[in-house]
Parts: C-alpha cells; sequence; structure tokens
C-alpha cells in the first residue's frame, strides 16, 4: 500500500503542471488572438518604456485587427514621430483623420508631424483645427507657439 501511494504521488505534479500550462496558453492565445485593445494597451506601454519598435509592432497588430481603429493609428503615428520617421507618422496621421475628422489629437499630431519637418505654416493650420475642436487642449497651444517661433525672424540665440 505504501508503495503505490509512493507512486501515485510522482504521477500527480507532472499531470498538474500540463493542466497549468495548458490553461495559461489557452488564456494567453485568447487575449492575444483577436482583441485589438489588448495589442493597443501593450504598445502604449511599450511605448512609455520607450520602447518604441515593440509599440509600433503592437499598434500595427491591433490595427491589423480593427483597421478602423483612428487611436492605434494614433499612436502609430507618435511612435514614428518620436524615432524621426516622418513619412510613416504623416501617413498614421491621415488615416487617423480620415476615420476621425473631428480628432482634436489627430490633427494635433499631425501639426507636430508638420513641425518635426520644418512646414511650420501647415503645423499652425492643424494645430489651430485641434484648437477649434478642442479649445481646452493646453499641449496644442505651446506648440502653435512653438511654430509661430520657428517662422518668425526673431534672434533664436537665447
Amino acid at each position: 500500500m505504501k508503495n503505490s501511494l509512493i507512486k501515485s504521488i510522482w504521477v500527480i505534479p507532472p499531470i498538474v503542471l500540463f493542466f497549468l500550462f495548458s490553461c495559461a496558453s489557452i488564456q494567453q492565445k485568447q487575449v492575444e488572438s483577436g482583441d485589438a485593445e489588448f495589442y493597443l494597451n501593450r504598445g502604449y506601454s511599450y511605448g512609455e518604456k520607450g520602447q518604441y519598435d515593440q509599440a509600433i509592432s503592437d499598434f500595427s497588430k491591433a490595427i491589423e485587427i480593427d483597421p478602423r481603429s483612428a487611436e492605434a493609428y494614433g499612436m502609430r503615428s507618435f511612435a514614428y514621430m518620436v524615432k524621426g520617421q516622418w513619412d510613416q507618422a504623416m501617413f498614421d496621421c491621415n488615416k487617423s483623420l480620415e476615420i476621425n475628422p473631428r480628432s482634436a489629437s489627430a490633427h494635433h499630431c499631425r501639426g507636430r508631424v508638420y513641425m518635426g519637418k520644418g512646414q511650420y505654416e501647415e503645423a499652425i493650420r492643424d494645430i489651430t483645427k485641434a484648437l477649434e475642436i478642442n479649445p481646452k487642449f493646453a499641449l496644442a497651444y505651446f506648440n502653435r507657439g512653438r511654430s509661430y517661433y520657428n517662422i518668425k525672424e526673431y534672434d533664436k540665440s537665447w
């Protein structure tokens, strides 16, 4: 009896481990399989850590799952912007605005891309549109001011 009990004890851990790993694997597949929100949130987390390539990958996956996600295009454009990839950032801003033309953040984002490209008049136009949509968008005031500053003939040495 004691011998069969010892043999039974050695059979239980592998069964339990198999069950736990199977459940974890199934749960992970369910979470990642078709949930655009999952990739959007994880991409945002990567971006917060400065891991922009991983963020772009996750935002791209969110877009693949939900091609009408203006937020995913907007977030991916920001990651491209930080990397200085202005053409990709502009494409994503335009896609975001195509999906949601009344998005203040998308207009502001495109204005920031124009700033990065040195096209300050276009930046002012887009950022002003963002402020018309949302007059409480404080960062837009700041960036519009920066754009005005860059097109003026001020002494920028100070």
